[in-house]
């Protein structure tokens, strides 16, 4: 990876040194709320300064304009802001400037605060009462070709400008300057989806302590077979995440499969309600916390032994084996500037060819679960995600890689079984590597 300046380096020796003595009460690799705002804001600084000039000169803009009202929050604008703000105040509005001639983008807040030292206040109400008026004045002094505002049909995470807000704002520039506002839909998805060395530094110690949760959870810690429900799984997950001094941003779940149930269909709309956990069963889970500001999401599988096994049936192992061969044929069809539909359907010829029996729904990943950037399938539609799909991969973004592969397991009486997995992985633009090491072997209960 790309050596860090200077200052980005300080951000790990802070990350690193904060995780080898940790305030009483908090587990090993879990920061503090202090420390925790410290990286946070160092790692914006990072990405105001490197992401957005590439992202602006790339998408053609020489301002961005990014606004929002309190409570009303554009999802972008929440990744804008210190980690002590929480969320916008009144109306506050962001202005990015590129001035040409790779000199520094201009950083503005057009509201009645400096946002900590990352945003320089640029309104006094008191000579100019009008705040849309004042955001006018400044452009005019500009004078740019292309204002970027984030409005999308096609990704919500980037059409945070509600409507009353987006009509003053042209109500203020007028005709002339109005003419050349543009959505930025790419500009806000890059930003969104795009990783800094620095973030990719830390993001497997994340995922660490997610995985060390999920492992404890699916062992004899957490349940007792004949006795321990599904939910009950699921809320001990909540309980050790928020023990952990963590979040989570969907609620776990937890089902399982077995040899004489009436197995389980590709409607994943439909959840069957709370079983006992019981010896032979095929346990699976889907679990994601949010970290520093970056969340994961993880999916994995764990066998709960029968009385005098030691190991897992055949059928399930090569079934593992072959869920792991089907992330191999997605990840391999990653292509810098492939659409997630492309991506898509050549994986799932691929599978074809392979014999493998396949469904994907892989999404990005990063500063919201289920992030902007390219679907790569959906599990109800498999021939393509119309908008969201045709969008084109980026380097240096987040995708967790969600699939299952349905296979026959012959000590079930060839009952077929659905492998779901998911992990987090990273795209640098010529290879995708997991952010942690993926599950390559079924967890046993008990562990042996």
């Amino acid at each position: 990876m790309t050596r860090l300046p200077t200052p980005y380096r300080a951000v790990l020796v802070l990350v690193f040194g904060a995780m080898l003595s940790t305030a009483p009460g908090y587990s090993q690799g879990v920061l503090p709320m202090k420390e925790r705002a410290a990286v946070m804001d160092a790692w914006l600084q990072e990405r105001l300064d490197t992401v957005v000039p590439a992202l602006m000169r790339r998408e053609g803009f020489d301002v961005w304009m990014v606004a929002a009202r309190e409570y009303n929050e554009d999802p972008v604008i929440e990744t804008m802001l210190p980690a002590t703000w929480l969320a916008a105040r009144r109306r506050t509005v962001l202005l990015f400037h590129d001035p040409g001639a790779d000199a520094p983008v201009e950083r503005l807040a057009v509201a009645r605060y400096d946002i900590g030292s990352l945003f320089k206040g640029a309104w006094n109400p008191g000579e100019q009462p009008d705040q849309w008026a004042r955001v006018a004045e400044i452009l005019k002094e500009w004078d740019p070709e292309r204002i970027g505002i984030n409005v999308s049909e096609t990704f919500g995470l980037a059409d945070g400008l509600t409507s009353s807000e987006h009509a003053l704002f042209l109500e203020a520039l007028g005709p002339e300057l109005a003419a050349r506002v543009h959505g930025a839909e790419r500009l806000a998805v890059g930003w969104l989806e795009t990783r800094t060395p620095s973030e990719m530094q830390t993001y497997p110690t994340i995922m660490r302590i997610a995985r060390a949760i999920i492992e404890e959870g699916l062992s004899e810690k957490a349940i007792t077979p004949g006795v321990t429900t599904t939910a009950d799984v699921e809320w001990w997950y909540r309980d050790r995440i928020r023990e952990r001094g963590l979040d989570t941003w969907f609620h776990p779940s937890v089902d399982v499969q077995r040899a004489d149930d009436a197995g389980r269909d590709n409607d994943f709309s439909a959840r069957e309600g709370s079983q006992v956990i019981l010896p032979g069963d095929l346990v699976h889970m889907d679990f994601g916390i949010t970290y520093l500001g970056l969340n994961t999401d993880t999916q994995m599988l764990a066998y709960v032994l029968r009385p005098g096994e030691t190991e897992a049936p055949r059928g399930l192992v090569d079934g593992l084996a072959t869920g792991n061969r089907l992330q191999d044929i997605l990840t391999n069809a990653f292509k810098t500037g492939r659409t997630g539909n492309a991506i898509l359907a050549a994986a799932l010829a691929q599978a074809a060819e392979e014999g493998i029996q396949a469904t994907i729904y892989t999404h990005p990943i990063g500063v919201h679960g289920h992030a902007a950037g390219p679907t790569i399938g959906l599990w109800d539609q498999q021939g393509g995600v119309p908008g969201k799909g045709d969008y084109p991969l980026f380097p240096n973004t987040a995708h967790s890689i969600e699939l299952n592969a349905a296979v026959s397991v012959p000590e079930w009486g060839g009952k077929t079984v659905r492998i779901m997995l998911e992990e987090d992985a990273f795209f640098d633009g010529r290879e995708v590597r997991y952010i942690d090491p993926r599950q390559e072997e079924l967890l046993l209960i008990p562990r042996q």
